[in-house]
């Protein structure tokens, strides 16, 4: 059987979102589709959601009532700034031709892009407007960013959470986008001396066959890693683990979760990037997935701790969604029941366990949700990705049809995926976090986290009573 390393060429209908149209493609070939642009649009604006209000409210409502503006704002600035850094150099480096880490400058400030420009999608002859898929591309690098912003709640600067955002942003994030999901797109492959020159073309990890629809290894992973480091490295919250830190409003916190949960289907059903079956099946995996990772880790909590919790539930709502998102597209409705089942219970682990194992005040779980439910999800793709298990298998560009598949294989390829987002990002972010110390300082000063950072940091109060 032929190993799928050897396909590194030949990729899974849907691969990963962000395998798209950054890559030109001859407008008398591929010509773009009105109905797939639209949806495609839609699910942006989806995305779009998930940052703001979504994330805002779900991690807001989990700290404490002083610092709820605070979080506020760290989300919604974030939001703004890495929409202007991908516009003016972060889609350029991310989706262009390059390297295996990093593209070129051919796309600085949107160059050469014009409404009519057309991009590729997953079949040949198809497009979307390079556009649409621009913006796409934008929303999940915000949310992704913005994710970190949970794991030093509370505590950490203003003006050092923007800085590192910029090095982080510019160093792990475009990076990590290029090596999984660039590739220069279905009608390169043309027959197996074309598709192997054209696979050379990709980035690193697409070389190595690794598979990620919708962002477990970038997203996930990527932004957990970075908010595990921060959290170590600017230290627990005064008063942790003596003082009460309980949510202040568990109300917005459902409110959040379900913003995501409904933005989440952009998310996964958009990176078919087409309406297409696949973005069909997507949408199902991950409406199923997430209920049933809310179900487990509910079901679970109340039996360790007598009663279930709206917080619980809501937890296991974003497993869900984290774990299923590499998958989304390339696994059978089965095997996202399976997947969604065990997220709820290894990320309750992971909140628990794990968390007092590592020693890190995670405020809001990063770590403990988006890392692991992200390699959770990274690795059980390779397993039910397969066929024979109900996945979709890896598609073969060059011979228009799905390949034999070799789970082995494919699984040290997500192992490649799974190890080089870990280090990247724990690396890049270290190197990162010193340097704002040094700038600015990564923390407030005691009596300001003591009094709240809604006043001490914003001159204003999310709540007047």
């Amino acid at each position: 059987m032929r190993s799928v390393a050897r396909y590194s060429f030949a990729v899974l209908l849907g691969v990963a979102l962000f395998a798209g149209p950054a890559w030109a493609v001859d407008p008398a070939v591929a010509v773009p589709s009105k109905a797939d642009n639209g949806w495609i649009m839609v699910c942006a604006a989806l995305v779009m959601f998930m940052s703001i209000p979504g994330l805002a409210l779900f991690y807001g409502g989990m700290v404490r009532a002083k610092n709820m503006l605070s979080v506020l704002m760290q989300v919604f600035v974030t939001f703004a700034l890495i929409s202007v850094l991908w516009v003016v150099y972060g889609y350029s480096l991310a989706f262009t031709e390059g390297g295996g880490f990093y593209g070129s400058f051919d796309r600085i400030f949107l160059a050469g892009i014009t409404p009519e420009s057309p991009g590729s999608t997953f079949s040949k002859g198809v497009a979307i407007y390079e556009l649409t898929f621009v913006a796409f591309q934008g929303a999940f690098a915000c949310i992704t960013a913005v994710l970190i912003v949970g794991a030093f709640a509370e505590r950490a600067r203003f003006s050092a959470v923007l800085l590192f955002m910029v090095l982080w942003f510019t160093f792990a994030y475009v990076p990590m986008a290029h090596m999984v999901w660039y590739w220069p797109g279905p009608d390169a492959y043309v027959d197996a001396a074309a598709g192997e020159a054209a696979s050379a073309t990709g980035g690193f990890l697409f070389q190595k066959g690794a598979l990620d629809f919708a962002g477990g290894t970038v997203v996930h992973i990527n932004a957990a890693m970075a908010g595990l480091v921060g959290a170590l490295m600017i230290g627990k919250r005064i008063g942790f683990g003596r003082e009460s830190m309980a949510p202040h409003s568990l109300t917005m916190t459902m409110i959040g979760a379900s913003m995501l949960w409904i933005g989440w289907f952009g998310f996964n059903a958009g990176s078919a990037l087409e309406a297409t079956g696949a973005a069909s099946l997507a949408l199902v995996n991950t409406w199923a997935a997430t209920a049933c990772a809310t179900m487990s880790w509910m079901l679970v909590e109340w039996t360790l701790k007598g009663k279930p919790s709206m917080l619980g539930a809501a937890s296991g709502a974003v497993a869900g969604l984290v774990a299923i998102t590499p998958a989304a597209g390339f696994v059978g409705v089965a095997g996202a029941i399976v997947i969604g089942l065990l997220a709820g219970v290894v990320c309750l682990w992971g909140v628990n366990g794990l968390k007092r194992m590592l020693g890190a005040d995670d405020s809001l779980d990063v770590f403990g949700v988006h890392g692991v439910g992200g390699i959770l999800g990274a690795l059980l793709t390779g397993v039910f990705c397969d066929p024979s298990l109900g996945g979709s298998g890896v598609y073969d560009y060059v011979a228009n049809a799905v390949g034999e598949y070799d789970m082995s294989a494919q699984l040290i390829s997500q192992l490649w995926g799974v190890g080089t987002a870990i280090v990247w990002s724990g690396v890049v972010s270290l190197a990162a976090y010193q340097l704002v110390d040094k700038i600015v300082g990564l923390r407030v000063p005691e009596e300001e986290e003591r009094e709240g950072l809604d006043i001490t940091s914003h001159g204003e109060s999310a709540y007047h009573y």
